[in-house]
């Protein structure tokens, strides 16, 4: 199981930096040392988001205020191609923007991939609405069974979709796709405290998102009988740490209902 401190920084105003708030009153200091100090400023600024690459900071400057997991989902492709391997090839993705993330899985040679909108679709291009229409993405309903035979897939990826969901739902819905898995179940989580990427939530999920901690988590797939595959997290742990990677959600690793 990949996990990233969920912290937070503020930069000091400038009334707070002690060689600003030394001028005396009455001095008025060279409009090249005003300049000079800006320039010293941004440059702070421009390395403290810059350091670390694949930091949250990333997350949040795709989507201003706040994160989205399935836009976190696009950056650990990679990675997770390169832990999973082969299982990579047949792939069924469930969550927002599908058609997104599946366009982005079948520019891979040799890669199959189809998506599941658990929410109605809004403005679509005509990428989608060709997806759509083939029947690569559907729009269903998650909290009922899904229309695929088991082991349909040789992995499934979930990403924001289960943080709408109640225990109540949840008990029913990943074993259901963990059951259309051949090969592992993986399921993309926002960290609790965590500000979401802006959407009209109410009107299209139902229900605020519920950010649960990865000890819950643990817990819920303990009680439903799901088990994390640590061979899967030590590959993907492997992988994200050659590229420097830190997700800016929760990644768990599932295996299959067999």
């Amino acid at each position: 199981m990949s996990r990233r401190p969920n912290t937070s920084r503020r930069l000091a105003d400038a009334g707070s930096i002690p060689f600003i708030s030394a001028f005396h009153p009455k001095s008025r200091p060279s409009p090249l040392l005003s300049i000079g100090l800006v320039v010293v400023g941004a440059l702070l600024i421009i390395g403290y988001l810059y350091h670390g690459s694949g930091g949250a900071v990333d997350a949040f400057s795709r989507h201003e205020g706040g994160v989205s997991c399935t836009s976190e989902l696009q950056r650990a492709l990679p990675i997770l191609q390169k832990a999973y391997g082969d299982s990579m090839q047949k792939v069924l993705h469930v969550g927002p923007d599908a058609c997104s993330v599946v366009s982005t899985l079948l520019k891979k040679e040799g890669t199959e991939a189809w998506g599941v909108e658990p929410y109605e679709l809004d403005e679509t291009d005509e990428t989608c609405k060709s997806l759509v229409y083939k029947g690569i993405v559907r729009v269903a309903d998650i909290k009922f069974p899904l229309p695929y035979r088991s082991n349909s897939f040789s992995l499934v990826i979930v990403s924001d979709a289960v943080d709408y969901l109640s225990p109540k739902y949840l008990n029913k819905t990943l074993p259901e796709l963990a059951r259309v898995a051949a090969d592992g179940l993986i399921v993309l989580s926002g960290y609790p405290g965590q500000q979401r990427a802006k959407v009209a939530e109410l009107s299209k999920f139902g229900r605020p998102a519920k950010l649960r901690s990865s000890s819950w988590w643990v817990r819920f797939f303990t009680q439903s009988s799901l088990e994390e595959n640590e061979v899967a997290i030590k590959k993907f742990e492997q992988a994200a740490s050659k590229r420097s990677y830190q997700p800016a959600c929760q990644i768990f690793h599932l295996k299959p209902l067999h």
